[in-house]
């Protein structure tokens, strides 16, 4: 079962892909990952595990490689209160599911949960918690792995 790996408010592009470790590619970009604030994170995180943050999660810097850092690492979503607008649209184009709750009140780090996308909902501690459901239009996008397997997929079929 998933597990929950509870973040505060403001976790930023530069926790997430650390500029220092920008040239050695995705894996040594991800084996540092969120290492700043949780040092122990990309060793305990497993395939299908959740992140989930406070407000204005993926605040920073542009680099897309904050939200390729948690996908390559098996994170099946990110929740958070709000986004950083760039990130967000990162998270989705790279294929990483990223949903907005009203609050995060009976979440606790290490707990585990399911989630369903389509619902909009996040299982935990015997609670049902609301989020706001991936919309309809980006739900095939997210099927597809991504913004990039989308398109090429899209465009297959109409040739």
């Amino acid at each position: 079962m998933p597990r929950i790996f509870l973040f505060g408010d403001n976790i930023d592009t530069d926790q997430m892909a650390p500029g220092q470790h920008m040239k050695g590619g995705i894996e040594a970009l991800a084996a540092h990952c969120l290492e700043g604030v949780r040092s122990e994170f990309s060793s305990t995180v497993k395939r299908g595990d959740i992140v989930v943050g406070g407000k204005n999660f993926g605040v920073g810097s542009s680099r897309e490689q904050a939200a390729e850092a948690l996908k390559h690492l098996g994170v099946s979503c990110v929740i958070a209160t709000s986004f950083a607008g760039i990130f967000y649209r990162n998270a989705l184009n790279l294929g990483l599911p990223a949903m907005v709750a009203s609050t995060l009140d009976g979440i606790e780090d290490g707990a585990e949960a399911s989630i369903d996308q389509r619902a909009g909902t996040l299982i935990t501690n015997g609670r049902t918690i609301a989020l706001e459901p991936i919309p309809e239009n980006i739900a095939p996008m997210l099927a597809a792995g991504g913004l990039v397997p989308f398109l090429k997929q899209r465009f297959q079929g109409a040739a």
